[in-house]
């Protein structure tokens, strides 16, 4: 597995939450942003109130040719 480095600047606040998480684990502050972002990105939940969830499809009987081209049109109903 190769690591790639990613650099970040924190505000004190966000550092010392940062290091008190790690801290209350056992982990390192690297060990803690791993986990961090696993559970945020990997995270298998659905959001119930996410409009494409909630909203009827734009398109019936099927999604147009450009669709990748046009998604949040197509999703949300909207250029964005």
């Amino acid at each position: 597995m190769q690591l790639k480095v990613v650099q970040t600047k924190l505000t004190s606040i966000e550092y010392e939450l940062l290091r008190r998480y790690a801290e209350s684990r056992g982990l390192t502050i690297m060990e803690a942003v791993r986990e961090i972002i696993r559970r945020h990105v990997l995270e298998d939940r659905i959001y119930p109130e996410d409009p494409i969830f909630e909203d009827e499809p734009v398109v019936r009987g099927g999604a147009p040719e450009d669709t990748s081209e046009r998604h949040d049109e197509v999703l949300y109903g909207e250029e964005r």
